[in-house]
């Protein structure tokens, strides 16, 4: 099958491009409908990585946030024109341990591997799932992010302690809002408090117990365990906050990027006996579970469409730059692409 590819080449320059994808029999063609830029999407179009990593993995189609419509199924488990969610991570292996998701051997579309800006989607069937129809396509658009939230907080729930009184999320941003969200809605009786630099933003978070600026966190309540949503420059001050505000055996969840190392107070973090974990990607059963939570809490998809920003009708190369560029000047909130390549 011929398919049109629209690969980021250098920095803020993306070329189309024919190639001949080969259909298997288990395969679903997806048109892509909505696409969501990630802040890992806007670090390469803007050439904000390493020129190590940017010459490893470009040429590439950005975008592995998207939904779309499903133009063909081989196995007829999709009917044509049926909305569906599509997932980036495709695992090549099983392991008994390693969730699909860590697995090294994984190809990821938007890392390494062509992402969802391309006239048609080839995914094996297991990488595609239906979409509840009380979602809008919006809100859809970036069910993969949510379910990187629901991916950190399911680890929560099998590493952390059982004393979970009161959690602190920190982070004003996208990550945090969401993780909130999912904890709200999965541990409703948790005492959780917000932690960011930005009032404006914090006055969005309705759902949560109690917010605090950072310069006010000597006055917040210690905490039982954590979830840092930052990363880049701001993930070594949180990192430490949390370390100074959380009580003995806690469990710090790391979730924010940082393309340098940051420095941790191993000091404190051995005296307190805590631990921390990472948590990147999401897997199959992450979307399945984000899904069910769409459906058992409607409430979510409301608070969900607070965070769609601006919605970009996208038919050229030029219109795909302009989206880029304006979800770089957004403070907050998702920049959603209306595909029509």
């Amino acid at each position: 099958m011929l398919n049109c590819v629209y690969r980021l080449v250098s920095p803020r320059t993306i070329e189309p491009v024919q190639v001949d994808v080969a259909v298997g029999p288990e395969d679903v063609v997806v048109r892509p409908t909505h696409l969501s830029i990630c802040n890992a999407d806007q670090r390469y179009f803007q050439g904000r990585r390493s020129a190590r990593a940017m010459a490893k993995k470009l040429p590439m189609a950005l975008i592995h946030e998207g939904i779309g419509r499903v133009a063909w199924s081989a196995d007829g488990v999709f009917e044509p024109g049926q909305r569906v969610v599509m997932l980036p991570n495709n695992p090549v292996e099983t392991d008994d341990v390693i969730k699909e998701n860590y697995l090294r051997s994984s190809q990821f579309c938007g890392s390494g591997y062509d992402g969802f800006m391309q006239e048609l989607v080839v995914l094996p069937a297991s990488r595609v799932i239906a979409l509840p129809d009380s979602i809008s396509d919006e809100v859809a658009a970036f069910t993969e992010l949510v379910s990187v939230a629901v991916h950190a907080v399911s680890r929560f729930g099998e590493i952390a302690h059982v004393r979970r009184e009161t959690v602190g999320v920190w982070g004003d941003g996208n990550v945090g809002f969401i993780v909130s969200l999912v904890l709200r809605s999965m541990y409703p009786n948790m005492n959780i408090v917000v932690f960011g630099r930005n009032a404006y933003k914090l006055a969005d978070f309705t759902f949560v117990d109690q917010t605090f600026l950072t310069t006010d966190a000597a006055h917040a309540p210690l905490i039982d365990h954590a979830f840092e949503c930052c990363g880049g420059d701001g993930a070594a001050s949180a990192i430490g906050q949390i370390i100074d505000t959380i009580k003995p055996e806690g469990t710090i969840s790391l979730m924010g990027v940082s393309e340098n190392p940051v420095p941790v107070n191993t000091r404190m973090v051995l005296e307190k006996g805590l631990r921390m974990f990472g948590s990147s990607r999401s897997g199959r059963l992450d979307f399945e579970r984000t899904l069910q939570l769409y459906r058992e809490h409607p409430q979510i998809a409301s608070y969900l469409e607070s965070l769609v920003g601006s919605v970009n009708d996208v038919a050229s190369i030029r219109d795909i730059a302009h989206a880029f560029d304006a979800d770089a000047r957004k403070p907050m909130g998702k920049t959603i692409m209306r595909w029509n390549m």
